[in-house]
């Protein structure tokens, strides 16, 4: 099994819990006892505001999951490693109010676990989530790409204790496969009806095996079926199904669908965008700023939709100048123009660079009609 260290992924975690929050306004607030015995840990907690979690720091430091980055196979998906995470955290508010609890990646689950149960069910490797490879004539694709934890706990001062646990199965859409080592590639889609029937078989037996841990026997589990896109994909997959296993309760009786969308604009190959009138609003503001000015490689947006309704925009303008006042100047052009073009009542994320570095962010949070401005390397 091959470890596919992303830094995005470690940043997409902490991202998604603070930009429920208001970044400028995030403090760490040690809540710590002072102890001078050196193997006493101490806690501290990172404060957010706007319904964002407070994330547990222990001995001043984030702790990060050992399983963050493993995956089955080799035909990873980097877009959907944000939205992996970040798509738990708003699956976990439902059930695990942010007023009652604070968050810290996975630590029950370590590397080996997480291994084993990537791989395929063998006369080796029983734990095995995935199936037997099959036959020449039946070949049995790999369901289970990823699994990430996330834990929830209760306490103050010195002593916390894990209240809740969410798990994120990532179930491929699309499985890759040679039929001989070096020969050709191919690839076996995988229906939407078999991700949910293997996503919630599966779902089950995660379950019971954490409940075996002492520390997880008397806590809610819950858990998010999540569709990876096929790795060429442009727009990130998306949470279909979740449920929760009540404290003490190896079996999660009621799922509940996710209706999540993401596509990227402009459509290509004549695809009809989900929202033509958002289609709409991301091509007047392209063009506008594409004929001020023209030496601009290109301008994307990705968006995310939930029940139908738009809950994110984020843009993306690939420039090639350098200087400082043409900086300056295109950002204040992009600002005008979102606010003339864009939707107001969404968050919106505007990254300006070149193919090597980012030059410029304009951002605003739902419901506020400020946008943040930043010029990096500029005033």
């Amino acid at each position: 099994m091959k470890k596919y260290l992303q830094i995005i992924a470690v940043l997409g975690a902490a991202l998604s819990l603070s930009a429920c929050g208001n970044l400028k306004n995030s403090n760490l607030a040690n809540n710590a006892k002072t102890s001078t015995n050196t193997n006493t840990k101490t806690y501290q907690t990172t404060e957010t505001g706007n319904n964002g979690y407070t994330v547990l720091l222990k001995n001043g430091h984030y702790v990060t999951s050992p399983i963050t980055g493993l995956t089955a196979t080799s035909n990873d998906n980097s877009v959907d490693t944000r939205e992996l995470e970040r798509g738990l955290v708003q699956i976990s508010k439902g059930v695990y109010s942010p007023n009652s609890y604070v968050f810290q990646e996975g630590q029950y689950i370590n590397t080996t676990v997480a291994n084993d149960w990537l791989g395929r069910k063998s006369k080796g490797n029983p734990l095995g989530l995935n199936p037997e490879l099959g036959s020449k004539k039946k070949y049995n694709p790999y369901y289970l790409e990823e699994i990430i934890e996330q834990d929830f706990l209760n306490g103050s001062g010195s002593s916390y204790h894990i209240a809740g646990m969410s798990i994120g199965l990532a179930i491929n859409s699309v499985d890759y496969y040679q039929k001989k080592k070096d020969g050709p590639e191919y690839q076996m889609a995988i229906s939407r009806s078999n991700q949910k029937q293997y996503g919630q078989k599966i779902a089950q037996e995660v379950v019971a095996r954490l409940r075996k841990k002492k520390a997880l026997k008397n806590i809610p589990i819950t858990i998010g079926l999540f569709s990876k896109e096929s790795k060429d994909s442009l727009v990130s997959g998306t949470y279909f199904l979740s449920g929760t296993a009540a404290a003490n309760s190896s079996k999660i009786s009621k799922w509940k669908t996710i209706n999540t969308q993401t596509e990227v604009l402009p459509t290509i190959g004549g695809k009809k965008a989900i929202n033509s009138d958002d289609a709409s609003s991301f091509n007047s503001f392209k063009e506008s700023i594409q004929n001020y000015f023209p030496n601009i490689s290109g301008v994307t947006a990705s968006l995310r939709y939930e029940n139908g309704k738009l809950v994110q925009e984020n843009i993306s303008i690939t420039t090639q100048f350098y200087g400082y006042e043409q900086i300056q100047s295109f950002t204040r052009l992009v600002l005008a123009t979102a606010k003339k073009y864009l939707p107001n009542n969404v968050p919106l994320e505007i990254k300006i660079g070149s193919v090597n570095d980012v030059q410029a962010l304009v951002a605003k949070e739902s419901g506020d009609s400020s946008y943040q401005v930043h010029i990096y390397g500029g005033e």
